[in-house]
C-alpha cells in the first residue's frame, strides 16, 4: 500500500515538475497551502524517526524505512510552490529574500534532499546507529534553511 503511494507522489510531483509553476496554481494562496502542507507531511515522518533516534519510542526498522521514504519523496514537493507574490512578514512565512537569492534558497533545498537521500539509505541498513548518525544533518540542513528564509 506504502509503496503504490508513493509511486503515486512521485507521479504527480513529476508532472507538476513539469509545468511552469505559475500554470500550478489559480491563486497564490494555493501555492502557500501546497508548500506548508507538504512540509507538514514530511516534518510528521521525520518527528516519527527522531522519536527512535531519541529513544522516545522504541526502535523498528521497518517503520524507520517507511517513514524515510515519505521524508525523500516529500523532500522535493514543497519547493515548486515558492512562486513570486507569496512572499510575507508573517512569523513562520517565507521572507522575501528567497526571491532575490534564488541560487542560495535553491542550494540549501538541495542540502536538505542530499541529507535526506543518506537517511534513506541509512535507513535501508535497518541499523539504528547508522539512522542516528544520518539524523542530526538533515535537522541541520532543514534548520539552516528556516534560519535564513523563513521569518522567526
Amino acid at each position: 500500500m506504502l509503496n503504490r503511494s508513493l509511486a503515486a507522489a512521485i507521479a504527480v510531483s513529476a508532472a507538476a515538475f513539469s509545468l511552469p509553476a505559475a500554470a500550478q496554481f489559480q491563486k497564490p494562496e494555493d501555492a502557500v497551502k501546497y508548500r506548508q502542507s507538504a512540509m507538514f507531511v514530511m516534518a510528521n515522518h521525520v518527528g516519527r524517526i527522531g522519536a527512535m533516534v531519541q529513544g522516545r519510542v522504541p526502535y523498528d526498522a521497518a517503520a524507520a524505512l517507511a517513514n524515510a521514504e515519505v521524508v525523500s519523496t516529500m523532500s522535493h514537493l514543497p519547493f515548486v510552490g515558492f512562486v513570486e507574490g507569496t512572499a510575507s512578514t508573517e512569523k513562520g512565512r517565507a521572507k522575501a529574500n528567497i526571491w532575490t537569492d534564488r541560487a542560495k534558497f535553491d542550494a540549501a533545498a538541495k542540502k536538505m534532499q542530499d541529507e535526506v537521500a543518506k537517511l534513506l539509505a541509512a535507513a535501508r541498513t535497518n541499523s539504528l546507529d547508522n539512522v542516528k548518525a544520518a539524523f542530526g544533518p538533515v535537522g541541520q540542513a532543514c534548520k539552516a534553511c528556516h534560519d535564513d528564509f523563513r521569518n522567526q
